[in-house]
């Protein structure tokens, strides 16, 4: 199973972001939305090690509270 996880971005250099989630931090490659303009505090799904996508930050909460539902489970 393969899974993309919310994280945002907390500095930005070139391609790579530091971006983080629930106290984890990452360093991530920005190459795949090179199109899209991000600034710090944007929203990012992180896919092995990957920005795939942009997302807004209702989404990555709302992505967050499923994922803490299923681990709950």
């Amino acid at each position: 199973m393969c899974l993309a996880v919310p994280m945002q971005i907390d500095e930005i250099s070139g391609l790579e972001a530091r971006c983080s989630a629930k106290g984890v931090s990452r360093t991530v490659s920005l190459f795949m939305i090179q199109d899209r303009e991000l600034t710090i505090g944007d929203w990012v799904l992180v896919h092995v090690g990957y920005a795939i996508q942009a997302i807004t930050e209702k989404e990555a909460r709302e992505s967050w509270e499923l994922f803490d539902q299923m681990l709950e489970d």
